[in-house]
């Protein structure tokens, strides 16, 4: 892995190095018109990119969540809800970013899918840095590598995501998903979702069997 930045030769200063990694351009909105679990199956392997800041982290995804809709007792747009302030953005249109706070520290980033005005989203868990390290550990002081992106709070924390992404469309910088090594069925899981209380036998959790990037059970 490196941190995406080469040296002048004539300086010795930084400067931006394009990487071949994260160098296709953003997924479709189309990718993520169709149901939660399809999309969150399928963003295994995709990249999630962020030039917050005007610098670049990528990781490759490998441990996603489903949030099908109002009848998913999961949700934060389960019917029991309604439409409120904070999960208005899932009814948004598919690609639509829907980043909450949880605990009152951790931001976490949700990807709308499906149809306008039904309340589904992708919960992306963690992530494999694949970019950006150097600046990812200096978002993530003290922490090995292997734990830079696992959890959904900590990956945020490393791509520099917050409140000020919440409803813009993943389609290009600052924050985009960008097409990845495609992930066999073989070497993908699915189980329960992780920390919630209601619908915790649905598998609705996607992960990449064995890696040590994942969050949760491997």
């Amino acid at each position: 892995m490196h941190d995406g930045t080469e040296r002048s030769a004539a300086s010795g200063s930084p400067r931006a190095r394009r990487s071949a990694v994260v160098e296709p351009p953003p997924l479709p909105l189309s990718f993520y018109d169709r149901p939660a679990d399809v999309v969150a199956r399928e963003m295994l392997g995709a990249l999630i990119v962020s030039e917050v800041g005007g610098r670049r982290v990528a990781g490759e995804i490998v441990e996603t969540e489903a949030y099908t809709g109002p009848d998913d007792e999961a949700s934060h747009a389960h019917s029991r809800f309604g439409r409120t302030e904070r999960n208005d953005p899932m009814f948004g249109r598919a690609g639509t970013a829907y980043v909450y706070l949880i605990y009152g520290m951790h931001w976490c980033i949700n990807v709308v899918t499906g149809e306008e005005d039904f309340p589904a989203a992708v919960l992306i868990r963690a992530a494999r840095p694949v970019e950006g390290i150097e600046l990812a550990r200096e978002r993530r002081p003290g922490r090995p590598d292997d734990e830079l992106m696992r959890g959904p709070g900590n990956l945020a924390r490393a791509l520099a995501i917050d409140r000020a992404q919440n409803r813009g469309l993943v389609s290009g910088p600052p924050l985009w998903f960008a097409p990845g090594a495609p992930i066999p069925d073989s070497d993908v899981v699915a189980g329960p979702r992780i920390g919630i209380k209601r619908a915790v036998d649905a598998p609705l959790r996607f992960w990449v069997r064995g890696s040590i990037w994942v969050s949760g059970k491997r």
